[in-house]
């Protein structure tokens, strides 16, 4: 069974959620839209360069007591020479109680070009952590992405894991921190031709960051999910430069492994720019 590595944890996850405009469907001058797109780009870019440096990398993050998140929607339709719709919501929902901290995000794309859908996509993550003390703290994960338009064997139609276990931080300090965790779950596979797998599966992941100098710094971040019906690896190693006050940079280098696809690896590359002035 063909499985795409979608498990992540929520100090790792970052959801894209903003519909992008089309270029030729808005004023004739096109101003309006190529502006909404450079936005678009530079957000994308924020927070690609953000990632390196997240809360959850230097300690237990404080976070607002009681309920707090955010939603979103993006909509866009055409008619004419091309009839399509596209969709977007997401939302991000933390409930924060004293050591007790939960995040449920979820994202839904959905897609049409006049009467055939293109895309039914959802992506939803459950991630609860309680914190003993500065190092030592517990987590309960749950994920599932869909694929609503798969429809063979080779396509997967539904990916979930559920499973808990302890994390720990190895090292933290200001110039380098470590953390990583381990647990057992449930792990769930279904193809486009109805045909599911449920079993036991293991997940290991880890957060790496070490500052090579004032302005530079690399991350690590590895996360390993394994079962009987496949092992999955997702590794994303960056490094971040600040050359200047108004000019910084992100290499990333991300690996996908997937034993049960006929090719296993994914690899790509990724470079992020921000410039001032």
């Amino acid at each position: 069974m063909k499985s795409a590595l979608l498990f992540t944890t929520v100090a790792a996850a970052t959801l894209s959620l903003t519909a992008l405009p089309s270029l030729a469907q808005s004023d004739i001058t096109g101003q309006t839209a190529l502006n909404d797109r450079i936005d678009t780009i530079t957000d994308d870019v924020d927070t690609q360069l953000a990632r390196g440096q997240d809360d959850y990398r230097f300690g237990n993050p404080d976070f607002q007591p009681g309920l707090s998140g955010s939603a979103s929607l993006g909509y866009g339709g055409s008619t004419g020479n091309n009839e399509t719709q596209d969709l977007t919501i997401g939302f991000r929902l933390r409930s924060a109680t004293g050591s007790f901290v939960q995040v449920i995000s979820a994202a839904l794309d959905y897609e049409t070009e006049g009467d055939t859908d293109t895309k039914r996509d959802l992506f939803a993550v459950y991630d609860g952590n309680y914190y003993f003390n500065n190092n030592l703290y517990g987590f309960v994960l749950g994920r599932v992405n869909s694929d609503g338009l798969a429809e063979t064997a080779d396509e997967t139609r539904t990916d979930g894991f559920v499973g808990f276990g302890p994390g720990y931080r190895l090292v933290n300090t200001p110039d380098m921190t470590l953390r990583v965790q381990a647990g057992v779950g449930l792990s769930y596979l279904e193809d486009g031709d109805n045909n599911s797998t449920s079993e036991v599966g293991y997940i290991i992941s880890s957060r790496f960051y070490y500052a090579l100098g004032p302005n530079v710094f690399a991350t690590n971040d590895t996360d390993i999910l394994t079962s009987d019906a496949a092992l999955r690896i997702n590794n994303d190693l960056g490094v971040n430069f600040k050359v200047t006050e108004s000019l910084s940079t992100r290499i990333s280098y991300l690996t996908e492994y997937n034993d049960s696809r006929a090719i296993r690896s994914d690899n790509s590359l990724g470079v992020a720019v921000v410039f001032g002035f």
